[in-house]
């Protein structure tokens, strides 16, 4: 230990070498021979500042020069000692400040020249730069202005650029380093109003040798003034600095910077925070207070996230930090509830004393009101503005008639303050600033306060806290989310009382009582068992909680229960809780019910029998409160009568049934009532209720007789209420009671009330039961009906109504007739159902008047159905001319027909064709087959035509005529092409060879190109049809 203070002692006394400042009289080798021409020069040009300056460089290369190189391993000394531990670099050193002063005693304000100066001797103090931090230095120095202003880029830039190594210890040459900041403060008084010097200077602060001395107070006060010298627009740069200042020496020093600093721009905040937390030791507190100032101004938009978080996540970070801190940022459970209280009383002292007072304790709070920044004046000194006093701060006046913009301040909050030392309520802000908030949020902020008193021990407070949000979230999703903590919060709290009662070395410990444990334990499990079943209630209220208006949601309420008087009480809260305007689902089931639970006897026993006798007046009364409810919908209004009327039918009370719907079918005065205004209660609309009464009508059926049955139909029409079943039902009872002509002027009076499609169903029904009864015993009225049916009916009804017009007059008027409106009908119906009719026609007389009476109506069929079905028609229709044998009229009508069919579509045809040429035509008749078959092709020759090809080639399920269509395409196209190929090729059959069945025709025809049309026309038929007659090779 002597030996190290003797070494530093050493050391030590060789400083300082700058003071006083060298002179050749105290150091004659300042001067030598070699220098004596330049300093001639500079006596007798002294403010030459190139000269001076070229004199100092080549001092500097000559001590370059004479330095020695730097051992691999530095001595002690040297370590201590850093760039001055040679005697050369210690020469140099003084020869470079005898130079630099006497310099700048010529030119005091040269920023060049000073600051060529503080660097020199900065680098034989501090130590030379790291590579990285040169590197740093020099991408700064080529970024532009808006870095210079960016105070977080300025932060980051300075902790890289500021590392240095090899430097002079703080200890040994501390005159050392005090002769340099007394330099830099003679630069700063010369050059004050420059940044760069500021910059130079205060950087030598952030050395880690700097002495004691200068790091803190010195440093400290030298920041604050280039603070108060510089301009605003110039602070940042200082502010970047001077934030890593305070982030090195930490402590309040460092927390009061930066508090200063966030007052003026807080985009900081947040690394600030993280600073905070990972300090030694981290000072939870302060970061949670920032953490909550920055999110309850984000929520009021006041601040922007540079990270992009939204305000919810800025509060939820900050319940974490509350979680993992509990014990250092949140007051115990009785300093929360003592707080709360007082927060309590003073808002209801509040409350009394505006409404005692009035005007006149307003006009006093304003009279004494505080000062603040946004008040009349403004506060420097002195205590913060109260949070309750907030609300008396009163904008300033416009000044000279002209109104400035002013930012609301907000008033001054203890939870918010990081210099006030006072613990958080955290319960109180978490209900405020974040269940109030946040509300779509509330399992994660009720498990995060549930979270912080378990932290803090407070397991009581802790399952009040889950108990509390559990009554208070409104979502499946937050109650799943609370419900699984507090259940795992309850499984760690047994399963630990468990293991301690299980551990040897806590029975064996005179201060563990073992039996309070166990009832502690007994206690848990107990209310554990409790929560789970608890559930399902627990689910059922939130649900209600969300919409209380919900019917469902009360049912299954209901169906939890098992227990008379809580059924009895939840219906009576549910029908007292809704709003039937506002109900979602229908209403009446609750009331219905609630009326059957009273009807059964209340609720089954273990044996499904019910506890109780039935209660019929009590559901009464229930059934007759549900009738005087305003409901959505008649509709519901209706079912409540109804379900009354048959809890009496079920009762044997069938006269009280009856009365009942006498009761809800009351017609008032006036009926001019819109049934479908929402705007009118329910019960002035029931009486044009169907439903009602289509079950009166039902009930008058099954107990009552034929007149009052009668009776409650009559009135259904008369309210003109009645739609095509009540018609159909009240016919239907008139004929089974043997009232067959009201029966039918029944179905009349429903035809006039409805028009087509309903009307054609009544037609039908009517048409057929009086058919049915009368035959052909009144034809003529029979007939009168048919016309009065047909004459307004659409055409796409008229099919089945000819029909049975038909059938009549076949089976009991006259054929003549029959076919007369088989006619109309062919014409009269819409297009899809022609083809039928006409088929069911022409069947029709050729039964009665033989094959050759169809033929006009095969023409008429011809005539009027579409493409496709003209050319089936006309295939049954030279089936029927060939059974006649008419063979030049089936040939004319194939012809006819070709023209509606593609070869490629419709192959059937054109074989039918074919084979009917083979049996009864000539070569003549057979070549003009293949011509037309030729010229129906070309015309189909269409991209379309090809693709329905396609589509009916894979309809039918076989090969796509993909090859052969183009190929007959191409042979349509090409007649010569297609006789070349054909005469290549050899013919299907025996050497192509065959005998004709007719006579050929020696007679040969060209076309406009020489060519012979029989040839033409064989080849084709030939490549068409491998079934054609093969001609003879010398008839060419």
């Amino acid at each position: 230990m002597s030996s190290d203070a003797s070494l530093i002692a050493d050391l030590s006394s060789r400083f300082p070498i700058t003071v006083p400042i060298p002179t050749p009289l105290t150091h004659p080798h300042l001067i030598s021979s070699a220098d004596l021409a330049t300093e001639e020069d500079l006596l007798h040009n002294p403010e030459n500042l190139r000269s001076w300056l070229s004199y100092i460089g080549q001092i500097k290369d000559r001590i370059a020069k004479l330095e020695p190189p730097a051992p691999e391993t530095l001595s002690p000394e040297e370590q201590l000692l850093g760039p001055l531990a040679s005697q050369v670099a210690r020469d140099g050193l003084q020869h470079l400040v005898f130079l630099y002063e006497r310099a700048l005693v010529v030119f005091p304000t040269s920023f060049k020249l000073w600051r060529s100066y503080i660097n020199t001797r900065q680098a034989y103090v501090l130590g030379e730069l790291t590579a990285d931090a040169k590197k740093a230095r020099q991408q700064q120095a080529k970024r532009g202005s808006a870095y210079k202003t960016n105070v977080a880029e300025l932060l980051d830039g300075t902790e890289e650029a500021c590392q240095w190594q090899g430097a002079l210890d703080g200890v040994v040459g501390y005159e050392e380093w005090r002769s340099l900041f007394a330099t830099g403060e003679r630069m700063l008084g010369w050059l004050s109003h420059l940044p760069v010097p500021w910059l130079i200077h205060l950087s030598a602060l952030l050395h880690p040798n700097c002495p004691a001395a200068f790091k803190r107070t010195y440093a400290r006060r030298t920041f604050d003034r280039a603070l108060r010298t510089l301009p605003p627009s110039l602070h940042g740069r200082i502010w970047g600095m001077y934030l890593r200042w305070a982030e090195m020496m930490g402590g309040d020093a460092g927390e009061r910077v930066w508090r200063r600093f966030l007052k003026v721009d807080s985009s900081l905040t947040e690394r600030h925070i993280a600073h905070l937390l990972e300090s030694e030791p981290p000072r939870p507190l302060s970061a949670a207070k920032y953490l909550l100032s920055l999110a309850r101004r984000a929520a009021k938009n006041t601040y922007i996230p540079l990270d992009g978080k939204s305000p919810y996540q800025l509060f939820v970070d900050f319940l974490e930090l509350v979680e993992k801190y509990a014990e250092d940022v949140g007051m115990t459970e009785e300093e929360t509830l003592e707080l709360q209280a007082a927060r309590r009383g003073t808002e209801d002292k509040d409350e009394s004393a505006e409404v005692a007072d009035g005007d006149e304790g307003t006009k006093e709070v304003e009279k004494d009101e505080p000062a603040s920044v946004a008040g009349r004046l403004m506060r420097i000194a002195g205590p913060p503005v109260p949070v309750g006093q907030a609300k008396n701060i009163a904008p300033p006046k416009s000044v000279g008639g002209v109104k400035k913009a002013v930012v609301e301040a907000e008033p001054y909050d203890e939870d918010t303050d990081p210099a006030n030392p006072r613990l958080l309520d955290v319960e109180g802000i978490v209900e405020k600033d974040g269940l109030e908030v946040y509300k779509d949020q509330a399992g994660r902020l009720w498990t995060g306060l549930a979270t912080y008193w378990i932290k803090r021990g407070e397991f009581d407070r802790a399952t009040a806290t889950f108990e509390r949000g559990l009554a208070a979230v409104v979502t499946i999703r937050d109650f799943t989310q609370i419900f699984d903590a507090y259940a795992e919060f309850s499984e760690t709290m047994i399963s630990t009382l468990m293991d301690a009662i299980a551990d040897e070395d806590n029975l064996e410990d005179e201060d563990f009582d073992v039996e309070e444990t166990e009832m502690e334990l007994d206690e848990r499990m107990k209310s554990f068992e409790a929560l789970m079943d608890r559930r399902p209630f627990l689910i059922n209220e939130v649900l209600l909680r969300r919409n209380p208006n919900e019917v469902v949601e009360w049912e299954k309420r209901v169906a939890l229960y098992g227990d008379d008087v809580k059924v009895v009480e939840t219906y009576i809260k549910a029908l007292d809780t809704i709003q039937p305007r506002k109900a979602t689902g229908p209403l009446y089931p609750l009331y219905v019910n609630f009326a059957k639970f009273y009807e059964e006897g209340g609720s089954k026993d273990e044996s499904g029998e019910p506890r109780n006798a039935p209660d019929l007046e009590q559901a009464r009364k229930i059934f007759d409160k549900a009738t005087k409810v305003p409901f959505k919908s008649v509709d519901e209004l209706a079912e409540v009568w109804c379900e009354w009327a048959e809890m009496e039918l079920r009762n044997e009370n069938y006269d009280e049934a009856i009365r009942l719907m006498q009761r809800a079918t009351t017609v008032p005065k006036n009926t001019k009532v819109d049934y479908y205004n929402d705007n009118l209660p329910p019960q002035s609309r029931l009486f044009k209720s169907l439903k009602v009464w289509s079950f009166y009508s039902d009930l008058e059926e099954s107990i009552g007789t034929v007149e009052s049955t009668k009776a409650v139909f009559d009135k259904i029409m008369e309210l003109k209420i009645a739609n095509a079943q009540v018609i159909v039902n009240f016919a239907t009872f008139l004929e089974e009671n043997k009232y067959f002509e009201e029966s039918f002027k029944v179905y009349e009076r429903g035809i006039e009330l409805f028009h087509f499609p309903v009307a054609f169903e009544i037609w039908n029904i009517y048409l057929s039961k009086f058919v049915k009864r009368y035959g052909g015993k009144k034809l003529e009225r029979s007939r009168d009906l048919f016309e009065q049916a047909l004459e307004n009916c659409p055409a796409k009804f008229c099919k089945p109504l000819y029909l049975m017009y038909a059938k009549l007059e076949e089976d009991h008027g006259l054929a003549k007739r029959a076919m007369g409106i088989y006619d109309r009908a062919a014409t009269t119906v819409q297009d899809s159902d022609k083809f039928d009719m006409f088929t069911i026609y022409i069947a029709k007389a050729a039964a009665n008047f033989g094959l050759p009476a169809t033929r006009p109506i095969y023409e008429r069929a011809i005539e009027v159905l579409p493409d496709r079905q003209t050319a089936e028609m006309c295939r049954r229709f030279a089936a029927m001319e060939r059974k006649l044998g008419e063979v030049d009229r089936a040939r004319a009508i194939y012809a006819h027909a070709s023209q509606f069919c593609d070869p490629r579509v419709e192959p059937d045809f054109w074989a039918e064709w074919n084979a009917f040429e083979i049996d009864t035509g000539s070569e003549d008749t057979f070549r003009e087959m293949l011509r037309i078959k030729r010229a129906v092709q070309a015309s189909y020759n269409t991209e379309n035509s090809f693709i329905a090809a396609q589509a009916a080639a894979a309809r039918k399920g076989t090969e796509k005529p993909t090859d052969a269509a183009a190929l007959a395409a191409k042979d349509a196209a090409d007649p010569m092409a297609a006789m070349e190929r054909s005469l290549a090729q050899p013919a299907n059959g025996a050497g192509g060879r065959g005998g004709p069945a007719f006579v050929a025709s020696t007679l040969k025809q060209q076309n406009v190109n020489g060519i012979d049309e029989s040839v033409e026309e064989a080849v084709q038929a030939e490549a068409a049809n491998p079934d054609a007659i093969a001609i003879e090779e010398d008839e060419f």
